[in-house]
């Protein structure tokens, strides 16, 4: 079929694509006068998922907050939230919703109360706008009521995220505060245990260490830095020597020098504090033998607190358990204690660590029905149908329309065309089916 064809078709079969284009248009147009006008408000929220919690000090997880919004989605159109605006909206005393209630199937055995949550979360719906922007808007049949239901949504959420996270931490608190009741119990028990332990043994532990072995090493220790008699000797021969040799010096020089030369002023000074030295030295060597006397009383007592410390080695294993023990149910007590400090500031907390973004706004412009596109839409529709019609028709109720439909056909050839003897002449494709019958078929 070439296009001349197709536009004779559309020429012939114009009128029932008018009648399908005027009648798809006007039924829109009537839908869109009896249709109920729906107004759309929106509230919106700034939530602060990646910003520390004031109380925790803790951010989300960056991999959780998909979760984290689905979630917050579904709890503002759960009953709780939708519950609390149906009674903001007035619905619970509304006649016309009484009614509706009690015309609804046998089969739906709700009350009332959550019937009507069930229509707040059926004209609510809840986005994710760009970052971290929640939005969440309600749709109704009075601008009015659909900008306080907007308005009621966010202000439950916030109420309802606050007391849920006040709840939480309050029923946390307490179970952290018996415990650590528990944990402060067990260390007082341990500590009455290992008191009792070192009066019975005589051995206080200072730490996780006993007292006597604490003295064993500063014995060792003190041993080890005790000088011995070679020690002494050797740390007291250097001063003699440089005395020998500074009066050497002197009396080598008072043979040419005299007693107030410069040189020999400096020598003779250099020679009283060396000599200040050398005594020194000589009272320690002295005190050598009392020194080794020290040393072996040292030592002596060292061998003594060895020979102690062994003989009560399983003793002090046993007070170092538990020492071991009172330090444990120490660290439990303050941990827990801790966090049910921590617990008990976060269920006064007043910050959900979420923002109300603005004031929320009558729709004056309804969203449905939308009259631009829904006539857009009908005539589209209606001219599809009516070319549809038109073809279909035209293809069960096949006729010659010009030239070209015989030319197309092997058994009636044509030839000649007889034209109208008018100054005016139509357009080969618009040529009338009754002047197309004039051509002669041979």
């Amino acid at each position: 079929m070439s296009i001349v064809q197709f536009f004779r078709i559309l020429w012939s079969r114009s009128l029932i694509v008018v009648i399908a284009v005027v009648a798809s248009v006007l039924g829109a147009f009537v839908v869109t006068l009896i249709a109920q006008p729906r107004y759309e408000a929106t509230s919106r929220v700034m939530m602060g998922l990646l910003k520390p919690d004031n109380v925790t000090g803790q951010a989300m997880n960056p991999k959780a907050v998909g979760a984290y919004v689905a979630t917050q989605k579904e709890l503002i159109r759960d009953y709780d939230i939708a519950g609390q605006v149906a009674e903001e909206l007035g619905w619970l005393s509304d006649p016309r919703k009484i009614r509706e209630y009690q015309a609804r199937p046998a089969t739906d055995t709700r009350d009332f109360r959550r019937w009507l949550s069930q229509k707040v979360a059926d004209r609510t719906t809840v986005d994710l706008a760009a970052g971290q922007i929640l939005e969440i808007s309600f749709s109704s049949g009075n601008p009015v009521e659909a900008k306080v239901a907007a308005d009621a949504l966010r202000k439950a959420y916030l109420d309802f995220s606050l007391n849920s996270r006040r709840q939480e931490a309050t029923k946390n608190a307490a179970w952290w505060a018996r415990q650590a009741e528990v944990s402060r119990a067990a260390a007082e028990k341990a500590e009455v245990a290992m008191a009792a332990a070192e009066r019975e043994t005589g051995i206080v532990m200072d730490g996780k260490m006993d007292m006597d072995t604490q003295r064993l090493r500063a014995l060792a220790g003190q041993a080890a830095v005790v000088p011995t008699g070679a020690q002494q000797a050797a740390q007291t021969s250097g001063a003699s020597l440089q005395l020998a040799q500074i009066d050497a010096q002197i009396a080598q020089l008072s043979q040419t020098l005299g007693p107030n030369h410069p040189q020999m002023q400096e020598l003779k000074a250099r020679r009283a504090t060396t000599a200040v030295l050398v005594a020194h030295e000589q009272e320690t060597a002295r005190s050598s033998a009392s020194g080794a006397d020290s040393r072996a009383v040292i030592e002596g007592a060292l061998e003594a607190q060895k020979s102690r410390v062994i003989s009560q080695r399983d003793k002090v294993e046993r007070l170092r358990q538990l020492s071991s023990e009172v330090e444990l149910r120490r660290q439990q007590y303050q941990t827990t204690a801790s966090r049910a400090g921590q617990l008990s500031i976060e269920a006064s907390v007043a910050d959900t660590n979420m923002t109300p973004l603005g004031v929320v706004v009558t729709p004056t412009k309804p969203t449905f029905p939308n009259k631009p596109l829904i006539l857009g839409g009908a005539l589209a529709l209606g001219l599809g149908l009516g070319l549809g019609l038109a073809f279909l028709i035209e293809l069960l109720n096949r006729r010659v329309r010009g030239v070209e439909d015989l030319e197309g056909s092997l058994e009636v050839p044509c030839l000649a065309v007889v034209t109208s003897g008018r100054k005016f002449a139509w357009p080969s494709f618009l040529v009338p089916a009754r002047r197309a019958r004039r051509a002669v078929p041979a």
